[in-house]
């Protein structure tokens, strides 16, 4: 840079620096916090970042401290020492819209007004590159004294914003960097600076409980495919899966672990001695994931994902399995359970692909499955997409998809949906229900919150943007702390009670109808167990405190919608790609085609349907939504390797079925001779089989209709052949199934016959003809009484 031009900077930033000084003396005063605007001179995190580690308390209450403490860390991210570092904490106005919960977070720092002193770190000395520095703030929720607070004065959801300043070597003190969440404020503390107890402020100030919202919640167990594609169903060998990530997660302090233990905790008598959490929930479960843990349960492999069949370790997470899955069982006894999508396919994707099988397997099966493996009866009348939206063809396929079991009725499924999901007609109103317009069967569809659902998106080790997350409410949640996006998730859950009825900006919805709060989390969701512990205790505070009610999935499922139906929002672009549909689309053809020609032995328990469940379900896999939100490239990735490998296991289950040729040139006896060919069946189950042959004009072979070939066994064929020829001729053998769908790889065998064809005919018949001249010519010399001349000779 030119020297001038750098003087000029330079007096740029020192002008700035007076103006923030001036700022500060004015926030510093004896006064209670005033709303001020500090000067934005940040440049984006360069140089410092920092990261909220501890709210406390989490949620205010009319029984906590009467102070907010924040504590966190600076770190110098940048190439170069800063000194004179210094935090503050500032608060804008309570949140009043929806929409606000995600936006606000994203607001420039001039609207967080309120503001509190800066705290000098580290007496000012430099930062080094590399290096941070804990912090902790404290400010009172509000002080009648003028002593400097927050300002709180009544219940809501608030956001907060702490602030770094610092001066970088060669340069100018500037805001640095910011973190911002929400605060809860469920009820205040008393004002301990008033001494009067009797004052207004001197008693603590409880929330209007007069509207209290209706809760359900949806505790969600999932995870991302683990099974080896492209493996068919066994009865007696170990499954394979592709990492030993789940046994980590089933294990004491494991994901899954904590999802369940928090819950198991939660809803325990002594902890909900009413049972209105327990009675608000519903525990979704993936089948995907109990068939693998099931597995597991018995022993299992480790492969890698590219190579099913090649060499594999023991795993390691037997124990662990048996006890969760155990666990659960005692868990869900007698409690709400649904059944999720299998392996949470896209069932728009599912849909697409036009397979009637893939959408049993996807749709109707999973009910079954669970009910099997968990010993429970879950509920059938509601389908929970994993995407939170689906398009017209996808809400047609689940209305029309038969139930699976004998005896079981499926009929009139609910969507379990997000309301960005759905247009109403009336904008103003938030129905729990809705029927959805243009659907073949008038689907219905349950609604719950974008917002609520995408802030618990971002709470844990993954967080995820949903896909249904408006564009207008995506925030940056790699640049939040793993506390700032857990305070996020508990100020959303916590918005709608806390929302006074006639507040200035609420929405016209808060007057029309009881108010509601659906728990829905992602399907694969990763808190800890004390993250999920936070959103099933604030769950439960809110019953307690009768800010919410309990309701039942089923009572949510009962409520009546508006008379005017809803019409459905095309989804975004975050489906699997368009090549994975066309696999699934066309292996899922082949696969029904080889279960239709497999043969049920009734003394064997591998049957035709548990021999190709695996690799339908593997299609399935391929098509899941667990991960996408996150990282895109390596999900998508994942999916490829997946579907590559169904279509090599396909493969190979049809490659097992063949003919095998007779070496050398195949000799017939006679003309009518018949051929001799052996069929193999490498599969662990039989099959029936059709004979396809492709034979010269001068080969005429009978059909020998159907034939049904033993399980890992070959079979003799003897097929009727008649040839006119002498000549070799190569022909062709191959296997089929019934439906014509070619088994294995053709064989080509080489005939030759002993029978002389034409020739011998036109050299009999030339026989014949002379002979009866010669036995002519000596009857006709007896009947003249002449002597025949040969008989002289």
């Amino acid at each position: 840079m030119r020297p001038a031009a750098t003087r000029l900077l330079a007096l740029l930033l020192a002008l700035v620096a007076t103006v923030a000084a001036v700022g500060l003396t004015v926030a510093v005063g004896p006064a209670a916090a005033q709303p001020t605007t500090p000067p934005d001179t940040s440049v984006d995190g360069t140089f410092l970042r920092i990261s909220v580690d501890e709210v406390t308390p989490t949620t205010v209450t009319t029984t906590s401290p009467p102070e907010v403490t924040v504590r966190g860390t600076v770190t110098n991210v940048g190439d170069r020492p800063v000194s004179d570092i210094g935090v503050r904490l500032q608060r804008a106005p309570a949140v009043r819209t929806d929409a606000g919960l995600r936006s606000a977070l994203a607001d420039d720092q001039d609207v967080f007004d309120t503001v509190g002193n800066f705290d000098e770190l580290a007496d000012g000395e430099p930062l080094a590159q590399g290096q941070d520095l804990p912090f902790t703030l404290s400010l009172p929720l509000r002080a009648a004294d003028g002593t400097l607070s927050l300002g709180i004065d009544r219940p809501g959801i608030y956001p907060m914003l702490v602030n770094v300043n610092g001066t970088p070597d060669y340069g100018q003190q500037a805001r640095l960097d910011d973190a911002t969440f929400l605060l809860p404020v469920a009820g205040l503390p008393r004002d301990t600076t008033v001494p009067d107890l009797a004052a207004p402020t001197g008693v603590p100030l409880p929330p209007d409980t007069g509207r209290p919202v209706a809760a359900t919640v949806l505790w969600p167990l999932a995870d991302r495919p683990r099974l080896a594609a492209g493996l068919p169903g066994t009865v007696d060998e170990k499954v394979r899966l592709i990492d030993d990530d789940l046994a980590t997660s089933l294990d004491t302090g494991g994901r899954l672990d904590g999802l369940l233990t928090a819950l198991e905790f939660a809803i325990q008598p002594s902890v909900d001695p009413d049972g209105a959490l327990a009675a608000s929930t519903c525990v979704a479960v993936d089948p995907d994931l109990l068939v693998t843990v099931a597995a597991m349960t018995r022993g299992y492999l480790v492969v890698d994902a590219a190579d099913p069949t090649g060499p594999a370790r023991d795993g390691t997470g037997t124990d662990a399995a048996t006890t969760w899955l155990d666990r659960l069982r005692a868990l869900v006894a007698d409690r709400c359970v649904v059944a999720v999508p299998f392996a949470q396919a896209d069932l728009s994707a599912v849909a697409a692909t036009g397979d009637a099988a893939l959408a049993q397997a996807a749709v109707a099966s999973p009910p079954d499955v669970v009910d099997s493996l968990l010993g429970v009866s879950s509920r059938r009348d509601v389908v929970w997409p994993a995407a939170g939206t689906v398009d017209t063809a996808a809400a047609d396929m689940v209305a029309a998809t038969p139930a699976s079991a004998p005896g079981a009725t499926d009929s009139g499924r609910s969507l379990l949906l997000a309301r960005s999901a759905v247009d109403v007609v009336d904008a103003g109103t938030s129905p729990d229900t809705v029927l959805l317009a243009g659907t073949a069967a008038s689907d219905r569809a349950v609604l719950f919150g974008d917002e609520v659902s995408s802030a618990l998106a971002g709470v844990g080790a993954d967080p995820v943007t949903p896909a249904f997350t408006p564009d207008a409410q995506r925030i940056d949640l790699t640049a939040d702390s793993r506390t700032a996006r857990l305070q996020d998730a508990l100020g959303a859950l916590q918005y709608e009670a806390l929302l006074p009825s006639g507040a200035p900006g609420t929405t016209p919805r808060l007057d029309r109808g009881p108010r509601s709060l659906v728990v829905v989390p992602p399907q694969t969701w990763t808190p800890d167990r004390e993250e999920a512990s936070a959103v099933l205790g604030t769950v439960a505070g809110l019953l307690r405190s009768g800010l919410a009610t309990p309701r039942p999935l089923a009572d949510l499922l009962g409520v009546t919608p508006p008379a005017e139906p809803a019409t459905l929002v095309s989804p975004s672009d975050e489906s699997p790609e368009q090549s994975l549909v066309v696999t699934a689309r066309e292996q899922g053809g082949r696969i029904t085609a080889l279960q239709s020609a497999l043969v049920q032995d009734p003394r064997s328990s591998l049957t035709p349907a548990l021999f190709a469940a695996p690799l339908r379900e593997d299609l399935l896999r391929a098509l899941s939504t667990a991960g996408r939100g996150g990282t895109e490239s390596a999900v998508d990735h994942a999916a490829r390797v997946r579907a590559d490998a169904v279509v090599a296991g396909i493969d190979r289950a049809y490659g097992a079925v063949t003919i095998l040729a007779p070496g050398g040139v195949f000799t017939l006896a006679s003309e009518a001779s018949p051929l001799l060919l052996v069929a193999r069946n490498d599969l662990p189950i039989g099959i029936a089989v059709n004979l396809a042959v492709d034979a010269p004009q001068a080969m005429e072979v009978e059909d020998i209709g159907p034939q049904q070939l033993p399980p890992r066994g070959s079979r003799s064929l003897q097929v009727p052949a008649r040839v006119s020829d002498s000549r070799k001729m190569v022909v062709e053998f191959s296997l089929s199934t019934s439906d014509g769908v070619e088994l294995g790889q053709p064989a080509e065998v080489t005939v030759r016959s002993n029978a002389y064809g034409r020739a011998l005919a036109l050299i009999t018949v030339g026989a014949g003809i002379l002979l009866v001249l010669l036995v002519g010519r000596r009857l006709w010399h007896r009947f003249r009484g002449q002597p025949d001349p040969a008989d002289e000779q």
